[in-house]
């Protein structure tokens, strides 16, 4: 695919002001201003996130009644049902909920749907079929609930309270729960529309620990300790692909150093039978081995397994369960690799739809479960929102990713009269629909992302930081660009572009990708640098010169040495 190459161009007066204030070097500072970092201050901040920085809960709407009826719960020893979604936001959310009060002493359960057989967040159902026969007091959804509106009509007639912690977008009205914590509700004055759904737990715990030391709950029990509970908070922010700023980066930052130095047993399960090491594990780390196996729970099986497994109290409970979802996700990618290949043989036989601004594609028995996965590859390949559907008769189960600018969410209520049902955000959604519905919603997708969209928006940009010649990369520089992260949405790795690029030597590894060794043009010089190229094909014919090269930098780590690396994102061959 094509991309524009843009190389930013921030104010060298604010690069100078950085160097100086912060004694770095001009790449360090070129990257920070790139990153909306302008001033000594905030780059302090950025470099040295602090939890003591972090907003106070009570900016969250309905936060003070929640705690409330918590409190009340916790003290009369009600019924509490924690009610979490399956992806790894809503377990991770679900698992800092029950750690927390099973730590206050609430008599308390969790509930996951089941991803295929009961479908997304709180229903009806639920209500009558378990929670009234369980005779539950009170329900805390997580990472679901703000369009349960149904659901929550019918606790409230059975006299059960609701308390909603999510993060997706508003329907209009409410839902009448008791509260409603979601910071992307219209009255919400907190400003921290960015966390996942976790993340919104996480400050209900916050709210809730601070009330219950007023209240003296913790003079006979060891107090919660919530930094140590961030390592699941990071996970499923991460695994959410939210922006890593403000709160989110922050905790993020704590969670990781809190992963590599703790010993939740179920992480640790997960962090050795997925190869990594857990001294180095890093916001990638989490984002590709960690969360797939967790997720993988919840698409080809129950997400209870994840659950189990983050709560597991030690290595002999652990190790099993991660194991079982080692093998959920060597059976996820085989099914994925499979819809890959029916999506590519019918754009093959079927090219003109690539003339289209967005993709709807549906077939008969496609795995449900892991249609978004196949999505977002889908979008990021081709640069526009796709939705995929499993058809089952005459219904549809889908799922719809977008990309950056254009919001998902807004188009699928344009076009909401050709759908059962559909929730989500603005880069990510699940939706319901018969399948004689499906043409008629392809082309009113069509024309509204037509009309939200320019011609530019499917061309994407290759975002480069700056020009950085090959003699220049050295251990400092790497060692300085680590010390920035956690990267990760709407904050990318460092992005540098060189221009004539020798290769050394080239071959292909693995399912094709390139392995080289590169230097600069100049024969005069003796640089010779590692590098990978993922993806490239196995047929390639190995290059002897780019005329430029987009790529990060960072450590490849292989049984304790370290050796530096670039990773080509993009190359123009040399004419």
């Amino acid at each position: 695919m094509q991309l524009q190459w843009r190389i930013a161009t921030p104010p060298p007066e604010t690069i100078a002001k950085l160097v100086a204030s912060l004694r770095c070097s001009r790449i360090i500072a070129t990257l920070l201003a790139n990153r909306g970092i302008t001033n000594d201050e905030q780059a302090r901040a950025f470099m040295h996130p602090s939890l003591q920085d972090l907003r106070p809960p009570e900016g969250l709407q309905d936060v003070d009644k929640a705690v409330q009826r918590l409190h009340r719960a916790i003290t009369t020893n009600e019924k509490i049902l924690i009610f979490g979604d399956y992806d790894v936001d809503g377990v991770t959310a679900t698992a800092v909920l029950y750690e927390f009060l099973k730590a206050a002493g609430a008599n308390v359960r969790c509930y996951i749907p089941h991803r295929l057989t009961e479908g997304y967040s709180l229903q009806a159902q639920h209500i009558t079929a378990y929670a009234v026969p369980q005779k539950i007091d009170l329900i805390i959804t997580a990472d679901c609930g703000s369009a349960s509106h149904a659901a929550i009509d019918v606790a409230r007639q059975a006299a059960i309270d609701v308390i909603v912690t999510d993060h997706h977008e508003m329907p209009d009205p409410l839902p009448q729960a008791l509260a409603v914590i979601n910071p992307k509700r219209p009255d919400c004055p907190s400003g921290m529309g960015s966390l996942a759904g976790v993340g919104v737990a996480f400050y209900l715990l916050v709210a809730l620990r601070r009330y219950l030391r007023e209240a003296d709950h913790w003079v006979d029990r060891p107090e919660p300790n919530l930094k140590a509970m961030c390592d699941l908070v990071t996970l499923g922010t991460i695994a959410d692909m939210v922006p890593l700023q403000a709160e989110n980066r922050i905790i993020a930052h704590h969670g990781l150093e809190t992963i590599r130095n703790g010993h939740r047993p179920g992480l640790e399960a997960l962090i050795r039978i997925s190869g990594v090491e857990k001294k180095t594990v890093d916001a990638d780390a989490l984002a590709f081995y960690l969360a797939p196996r967790i997720n993988a729970a919840g698409r080809m099986d129950h997400a209870d397994l994840a659950l189990a497994l983050l709560l597991s109290d030690s290595p002999d409970a652990a190790m099993p369960l991660a194991r079982r979802l080692q093998q959920l996700n060597t059976a996820r990618q085989h099914a994925e690799k499979g819809i890959l290949e029916d999506i590519q043989a019918h754009l093959a036989a079927h090219p003109r739809l690539l003339e289209n601004k967005s993709l709807v594609l549906a077939q008969e028995g496609w795995h449900a479960g892991i249609l978004g996965i196949v999505a977002s590859r889908v979008a990021k390949r081709f640069h526009r929102p796709v939705v995929l559907i499993s058809t089952d008769g005459n219904m549809g189960q889908g799922s719809a990713r977008s990309i950056a600018g254009l919001n998902l969410y807004s188009a699928l209520k344009d076009c909401r009269q050709s759908l059962i049902a559909f929730g989500g955000h603005a880069m990510a959604a699940g939706l319901r629909i018969q399948t004689v519905q499906i043409p008629d919603f392809q082309q009113a997708l069509e024309t509204t992302i037509q009309a939200m969209s320019v011609d530019t928006d499917l061309t994407p940009d290759l975002a480069i930081d700056c020009e950085l010649d090959l003699g220049n990369v050295d251990r400092p520089l790497i060692d300085a660009i680590q010390a920035l992260q956690p990267f990760g949405v709407a904050l990318p790795k460092p992005l540098f572009m060189a221009r004539n690029v020798r290769v050394c030597s080239s071959k292909i590894v693995g399912s094709g990708h390139r392995r080289m060794v590169l230097s600069p043009s100049a024969l005069s010089r003796n640089i010779r640098l590692d590098a990978i190229q993922f993806n490239v094909g196995q047929d390639k014919a190995p290059p002897k010169r780019f005329a430029r090269i987009a790529f990060e930098l960072q450590w490849n780590r292989w049984n304790g040495n370290q050796k530096a690396q670039l990773v080509v994102v993009a190359v123009d061959p040399a004419t």
